[in-house]
């Protein structure tokens, strides 16, 4: 993005923040591109800001030269002890496999006994994959980035097969991410009608309860404002039920986030 120093910014994001309303965020930590010690400029922030942000730190991501290699184990055990985090997040390509793994299944049996969240980024050919790593640790709580990876142009069954992870209860989905459904060259069509069939289906198959919108901070700036991603669900998710904005909006992350690993102090 232009003048990344500023726009991409913790103070930015508490502006954004106190302009629009919200308390408390979680910084999903990146280490790509131009942000090699993305975890240790989150981790600064939440000890700036200890009553506003959480931080979930960037555990061996596709981008990075540890992904799904020997190790994983011990580099996850390491941030959870070394970094102020409540879970982690884990970026994934193409399916390799790693998951079903031995390593994959004691990374995630780790993060499950840590209490840490695992906020996974991926598309729906993980989704089997991810259901029995669930169905192991039935205590690992999973947050699935923006809609579960399925495009606007995906067949129903991309959809319905993210679905079949509701059967495990731990597993809640972001609400979040509209214009990575319809292809960031489309992001200017917002509020993205394309995309509700997505978040429709997601909402009729987890429900609210399990729904945890996200701002995409800052890479939202590249289709819309952090008040609209606020008002894509506010205002055009027609579908939402009276009642259903409050765990959405914030109740449910922040169960998720009460229950989760205690924040470390150093």
């Amino acid at each position: 993005m232009p003048d990344e120093a500023t726009k991409g910014s913790v103070e930015h994001l508490i502006h954004e923040m106190d302009q629009n309303g919200v308390a408390e965020a979680v910084i999903v930590s990146a280490r790509i591109e131009k942000n090699p010690d993305n975890n240790a400029y989150g981790a600064a922030a939440v000890r700036r800001y200890p009553k506003r942000l959480h931080q979930f730190a960037d555990v061996d991501c596709v981008w990075s030269p540890e992904y799904h290699t020997p190790g994983a184990v011990e580099r996850l055990r390491v941030a959870a002890e070394t970094l102020p985090i409540k879970g982690f997040t884990h970026y994934v390509g193409d399916n390799d496999g790693w998951f079903r793994s031995d390593e994959g299944r004691a990374f995630f049996k780790l993060a499950a006994e840590r209490k840490l969240i695992a906020s996974i980024a991926m598309g729906p050919a993980w989704a089997a994959d991810l259901g029995a790593i669930c169905a192991e640790n039935p205590d690992l709580v999973v947050l699935l980035h923006h809609m579960g990876g399925v495009s606007s142009t995906d067949p129903r069954s991309s959809l319905e097969t993210i679905a079949t992870l509701a059967q495990h209860p731990n597993v809640h989905i972001k609400l979040s991410g509209f214009h990575y459904a319809v292809g960031l060259e489309n992001g200017w069509d917002y509020p993205h009608p394309s995309a509700m069939w997505i978040a429709e289906g997601l909402y009729a198959a987890f429900g609210a309860n399990r729904l945890c919108w996200g701002s995409d901070f800052p890479a939202l700036s590249r289709a819309m404002t952090y008040r609209q991603a606020l008002e894509i669900v506010r205002v055009h998710c027609r579908f939402l039920q009276p009642g259903d904005l409050e765990p959405i909006l914030g109740g449910t992350l922040k169960r998720l986030l009460d229950n989760a690993a205690p924040t470390r102090t150093f």
